[in-house]
């Protein structure tokens, strides 16, 4: 489930590393927030399902309204999938680990040592701070449907962090990795 506003340059890059991946998913949502430019057509174009959307949180709820599997996995559109075993490795350990909802660590695609070491400390502040405060970058969420919907899902009065609030309010309720 992809979260767009005039993504017509980030999409396809998306969608194109989605159909290179080992398990394919059960669909493709895109919410989209009344783009002005080609989104729409370019997810028709590869096969996804455009619902409408809002930014940001709104249009991660309607996307996961709309979904019809057990498992709703969001993604902002400037996102890529450089592993393509991703999807397969990533539901296998929540499947294993009974998870609820899962984020994952962050990787930069292009930059400089500064990019990589920021992002490298970002990864392990993360997880070392887990079980005190929780944190879940919006761009990549894996979620349990039901789960979501139980959850209430994201806030839609929250325009900055709402996925970092989600996560903490998520994982009082659920098992969180």
């Amino acid at each position: 489930m992809v979260i767009t506003k005039n993504e017509e340059e980030h999409l396809p890059l998306l969608l194109k590393t989605i159909k290179g991946q080992t398990l394919q998913p059960d669909e493709i949502i895109v919410a989209d927030a009344k783009s002005e430019d080609k989104t729409r057509e370019i997810a028709r174009k590869n096969g996804c399902r455009v619902v409408e959307g809002g930014m940001p949180s709104a249009g991660r709820n309607l996307g996961a309204k709309a979904a019809k599997s057990e498992y709703v996995l969001f993604f902002d559109a400037d996102v890529q999938l450089l592993d393509k075993r991703f999807l397969e490795v990533t539901m296998k350990e929540v499947v294993k680990r009974d998870l609820d909802f899962a984020t994952f660590d962050v990787k930069p695609m292009d930059g400089g040592i500064y990019d990589e070491f920021s992002h490298w400390f970002y990864n392990k502040y993360v997880r070392l701070i887990a079980p005190l405060h929780q944190h879940a970058a919006g761009f990549c969420i894996l979620v349990r449907r039901s789960f979501h919907e139980r959850v209430g899902g994201f806030d839609e009065t929250i325009t900055f962090c709402e996925d970092h609030e989600y996560a903490v309010r998520a994982n009082k309720a659920g098992r969180y990795g």
